[in-house]
């Protein structure tokens, strides 16, 4: 029996590759990854271009039955196969996307026989490994830890955002993935929150960045994080907090069998490699059956990011669809306490107003349950399936569009499928969502395209709040954008052009304006109110009023997190680039646009002393596809190719 093992192990061989005894090697299809795993002592390493990148990092999971972490043994090797998918995304980097991989997988067992399958993806922009338990059985199984590790070598530095603890901050409503950046920090470096830190976590060695997430929770997992401590520049996942789910309900992974983990994913290579990338989706579920006729991603005015709670009422209501209509923009939000400001009628009658000015209604509802104690309203609406269709089938009767549900509870396995619930009753009565005060989406907006974005971010409402905030929002803006935004759609609220009530704006009008190209959202909702718009020159509004709702392609140009960044992106025939200074000093941009070599484009930039200092001229890209620009500090720019 051991020999035939070990034939087979060598036929493996001949398909993977040892580095020694008992270690395999698996490719990525261009080769410059090469992941080594050592199945005797259950650990990887990653090499990048033939750079070791990522040190003996563990593999395995310790369920609350059995541990699958110690002493397994390797029963079979497949032959690595290639997966390759096309899909369509309306909230993405590109319209239609191509994933292709190497899969091989490998089968261990327990000493009591129990099986536990460790499946590899290797893609030319990163790697990805999960646990699959193959077995039927219909007992609850329970997982109570992760072996599973990140050890990065010394000199690394990262790029991260704490997770705040469960239950704190305001009406008790933390975690929500809303803190600034700890940026360019040693590896091993504490989290100031006992709750770790969150995806996606950025790092770089030397030339060479790493970004990790996860994807594909499925019904039977907790999202996960980094955890706080990190020795010798090991990063293990951490499971949630105990108040991080519904009470009475899962909090840690539990299922029958079979059984499938998260993929957890590291996208690897060059910044370019990074900012295109879309494994975060690529490794998500597909999507779910549904009519997607009605999912309609586009532009939406909002109120209160500028004007509070006081604006949630019919006239003002009424101004802003207004707004949205004369804007060319395809939504308007109402956010908390309609149900008492307006009324239910009073909105059916305006959602029927802004039905003749092509104009969707979007409503805002708290997630409620005693997770959180916040009395904005309507609250208790959607807790359950029979509530949810009962309120849902009402709206549909209203005639409104999509819902915006704020303040979840955490990463509980609980919570996580109460996303999903939210998202497939939503479906059925053609509801397009939005979460705030939410996790990240990790993926979720393939597997339900009526997800259009979620928070996740320390957004413009915060800024609107605080000037150290404000202070800080150039750079946070583009960490925003490489990070969080990197695989997930991104409810930043962007986009001041005139003026903050009562906070000093420190980034220009160009930077702003930037932004709504920059930043990736299913549904953009500007922070910018029409009083403010009555100030910005004609040519910025029609560009506003032509900006496309999704795009068909992205291409990174320059940039360097939290410093600055330069974005291509594509609608039909046009090329829209733009560009923001995270800093507050020149800087000279050579810009590589041999892609539209000898076109010329529309530039909106930022010129003078007056309040919108917005100017437009016209510039062309040389032969050699160069084109040199300048950032003030704070700056940002804009150009429109027009193919």
């Amino acid at each position: 029996m051991k020999i035939l093992i070990g034939l087979i192990g060598l036929m493996m061989c001949c398909k993977i590759g040892i580095a020694q005894t008992n270690n395999y090697k698996l490719f990525s299809p261009n080769k410059n990854l090469e992941l080594v795993c050592s199945p005797k002592k259950l650990n990887y390493t990653v090499s990048y271009k033939g750079k070791l990148v990522l040190a003996d990092s563990k593999l395995g999971l310790v369920r609350e039955d059995e541990d699958f972490s110690n002493g397994l043994v390797l029963t079979k090797v497949s032959k690595p196969a290639t997966v390759t998918q096309n899909y369509t995304m309306v909230n993405a980097k590109k319209s239609s996307i191509t994933y292709k991989a190497i899969e091989t997988t490998f089968e261990f067992r327990t000493n009591k026989g129990s099986r536990m399958n460790l499946i590899f993806r290797m893609a030319d922009d990163g790697v990805a490994f999960r646990y699959e338990f193959p077995e039927q059985n219909k007992s609850v199984k329970k997982i109570v830890s992760e072996s599973t590790s990140f050890r990065f070598l010394a000199g690394t530095r990262a790029w991260l955002q704490p997770k705040a603890d469960a239950q704190t901050g305001f009406e008790h409503t933390n975690p929500s993935y809303e803190a600034h950046y700890n940026m360019d920090i040693p590896v091993g470096t504490p989290s100031g929150s006992s709750n770790g830190w969150v995806y996606p976590a950025l790092f770089k060695l030397d030339q060479v960045w790493m970004l990790l997430t996860e994807a594909d929770l499925g019904r039977g997992y907790c999202g996960t994080s980094l955890a706080q401590n990190s020795v010798d520049n090991e990063y293990k996942v951490n499971f949630p907090q105990p108040a991080e789910g519904i009470p009475g309900a899962a909090l840690l992974p539990e299922s029958a069998l079979p059984w499938k983990t998260p993929w957890r994913i590291m996208a690897i290579g060059d910044l370019k490699t990074i900012s295109e990338s879309t494994l975060g989706t690529d490794l998500a579920q597909p999507a779910k059956a549904m009519d997607q006729a009605f999912i309609q991603p586009g532009k939406a005015a909002w109120s209160w990011v500028l004007e509070k709670d006081a604006a949630t009422i019919y006239s003002v209501q009424k101004k802003y669809v207004d707004y949205a209509a004369k804007m060319n923009w395809q939504y308007s939000l109402i956010d908390a306490n309609w149900d008492k400001t307006i009324g239910y009628d009073s909105v059916a009658a305006l959602a029927k107003y802004a039905k003749e000015k092509q104009v969707g209604l979007l409503l805002w509802y708290n997630s409620a349950g005693n997770w959180n104690t916040v009395k904005f309203t309507p609250r208790d609406k959607l807790l359950t399936h029979q509530s949810r269709i009962e309120e849902f089938s009402r709206l549909k009767e209203m005639g409104i569009k999509g819902i915006k549900v704020d303040f979840f509870a955490g990463d509980g396995q609980s919570m996580i499928n109460y996303y999903r619930d939210i998202l497939e009753d939503a479906a059925d009565y053609q509801l397009l969502v939005n979460f705030h005060g939410a996790t990240l989406p990790r993926g979720l907006q393939r597997t339900y395209p009526n997800l259009m974005t979620a928070e996740a971010v320390f957004g413009y409402e915060m800024i609107s709040f605080d000037q150290n905030a404000a202070n800080k929002a150039p750079s946070h803006a583009v960490m925003s954008a490489m990070v969080r935004n990197a695989f997930d759609p991104m409810d930043f609220t962007p986009m001041v052009l005139y003026k903050i009530p009562g906070i000093k704006r420190v980034t220009t009008p160009a930077f702003e304006l930037a932004t709504s190209v920059i930043f990736l959202s299913g549904i953009q909702h500007f922070a910018e109110t029409p009083s403010g718009m009555s100030h910005v020159p004609d040519f910025v509004k029609t560009f506003l009023m032509e900006l496309p709702k999704n795009w068909d392609d992205t291409r990174f140009i320059d940039g360097y997190p939290g410093q600055f960044d330069v974005v291509a992106r594509k609608s039909g025939k046009k090329w829209y680039i733009a560009g923001i200074n995270g800093e507050n000093k020149r800087r000279d941009l050579a810009l590589n646009l041999s892609f539209l070599a000898n076109k010329k484009a529309r530039l909106i930039f930022s010129e003078g002393t007056a309040e919108v200092n917005l100017k437009s001229e016209e510039v062309k890209v040389g032969p050699n596809g160069k084109l040199d620009l300048s950032m003030k500090g704070y700056d940002g720019f804009v150009l429109v190719f027009e193919e």
